[in-house]
């Protein structure tokens, strides 16, 4: 079955905006295959940005009911749970959608019960390990931490292995194209649970600190995840027929780690930008900078839900060798990625001025900063999803080295302009290095699969 729309040749429209107009047009028809993949992209998509949403509530409240001294003990202990969360799993959340789609394709059904089970008890009993030696770490070294942070680590060390498990299981339901349950669990129930569970206890009259704060955060996390499992084990059960399950730990772990490497080093890129900007400015620089890339992360967001869509379906066609098929659904997956982001740059740049000022009108003196930030992110855009391309396709190790390349370079550029130019400086840092990344990536793609990935020329 084609995945590329047919397009008249003599029907190219000229001037920028008709082209773009024609693009997003033609992203609404299409194939069946396509339409699926535009329709769990969007699901993904909308989750997020109400995920967002309840994010921004939740700490506004948090803020608001526990005070400042609280609130950043808090806002500390949950961002090192996310930040360890994240890589805990050994990549293995991403990697299954390499691995799954493998398995079914090939008719391996023992391989592919064994991982569906075992991928979540290695990840957990890991993560478990892991946990208890941090929560010894904390133990310690509790003569120097401050007395405020010590029971909020130690819960924060307990919400870790919920959070891991939960992660894994995200990556097998995107696997099966059951996107809501991937992701709902984590992106909006526990939101909703963390802001209810908070709100009962301030009008209940509780103590609201950080360790409350936590606590309910943890419980969270742990409802959340239970409830996924009951349902993703109900729909499993019903995909996959009874039988023996083989367990190959070491081939799990070959094709995670090096993803592992790729998933890290771009949330040190992602991160690079504000940390050193933290060590050379003003802290209320660092505010106007950070509410320019939140401002912006609509964009990321358009990204973040091809990579979640489309992953595993390239697994699947190059495990079946329909390298035609494989090479329209790429060019299709970065039309659906590029166009839809210049779209979006264009309206925030559009309305950038009243968005910051929502952050107070002190805010925005960052406008200019945003046209910075915003080429880096439109360049990246162009050519999609092609980092998840090449973790399907067995080139993590090459991918982790061009990350790693362009977080060392982001990490340079940082360090030279942040002093003097700031958050134009951050800005220009992060774009260059993001164009950097767009460059190496595309070279690669070219050379090690033949194909072009970008969403112009040929």
């Amino acid at each position: 079955m084609a995945v590329m729309d047919a397009q008249p040749a003599n029907a190219e429209p000229t001037g920028l905006a008709a082209r773009l107009r024609a693009k997003l047009a033609g992203l609404v028809g299409g194939t069946s295959e396509a339409s699926l993949t535009r329709r769990l992209a969007g699901t993904v998509f909308i989750i997020r940005v109400i995920s967002a949403a309840l994010a921004y509530l939740s700490q506004i409240l948090l803020a608001r009911w526990m005070g400042t001294s609280d609130y950043g003990v808090y806002v500390y202990v949950w961002t090192w749970v996310l930040l360890l969360g994240s890589m805990m799993d050994f990549g293995i959340s991403a990697s299954a959608q390499k691995i799954i789609p493998e398995y079914r394709t090939n008719g391996e059904q023992a391989l592919l019960r064994g991982f569906l089970s075992g991928s979540r008890w290695l990840t957990f009993a890991v993560s478990a390990l892991v946990s208890l030696a941090l929560a010894g770490i904390v133990k310690l070294l509790s003569p120097w931490i401050d007395p405020a942070e010590r029971l909020p680590l130690y819960v924060g060390c307990m919400t870790l292995p919920a959070f891991v498990v939960a992660n894994t299981q995200d990556g097998i339901a995107r696997s099966h194209d059951w996107m809501q349950l991937g992701l709902m669990p984590q992106f909006i129930i526990r939101q909703a649970l963390i802001i209810g569970i908070t709100a009962s206890a301030f009008v209940l009259g509780f103590h609201l600190g950080a360790t409350a704060a936590m606590v309910a955060s943890a419980a969270a996390v742990w409802i959340a995840m239970t409830g996924q499992m009951l349902v993703l084990n109900r729909k499993l059960s019903g995909h996959i027929e009874p039988g023996p399950r083989a367990y190959d730990v070491r081939g799990w772990l070959a094709v995670s780690l090096p993803i592992l490497l790729v998933e890290s080093f771009y949330l040190l890129l992602s991160y690079t930008d504000v940390l050193v900007l933290q060590q050379f400015r003003p802290s209320d620089e660092v505010g106007v900078y950070f509410a320019v890339v939140k401002t912006l992360a609509l964009v990321s967001f358009i990204h973040y839900a091809m990579s979640a869509t489309t992953a595993h379906r390239f697994a699947e066609y190059n495990a079946l060798g329909d390298k035609a098929r494989l090479s329209a659904y790429v060019a299709d997956a970065i039309n659906w990625t590029f166009w839809p982001s210049l779209a979006a740059t264009a309206m925030l740049l559009a309305f950038g001025k009243p968005l910051l000022w929502l952050f107070g009108p002190q805010f925005m003196v960052g406008y200019d900063i945003m046209f910075i930030a915003a080429i880096g992110l439109v360049v990246r855009a162009a050519i999609g999803p092609v980092e998840r391309l090449l973790n399907m396709l067995g080139h993590q190790k090459v991918c982790a080295l061009a990350y790693a390349l362009a977080f060392a370079m982001n990490v340079v550029l940082c360090v030279v302009l942040v002093p003097r130019l700031g958050g134009h400086g951050a800005a220009a840092a992060t774009s260059i290095s993001l164009t950097f990344e767009t460059v190496l990536l595309f070279w690669i793609v070219r050379r090690r699969l033949g194909l072009h990935v970008l969403a112009f020329g040929r």
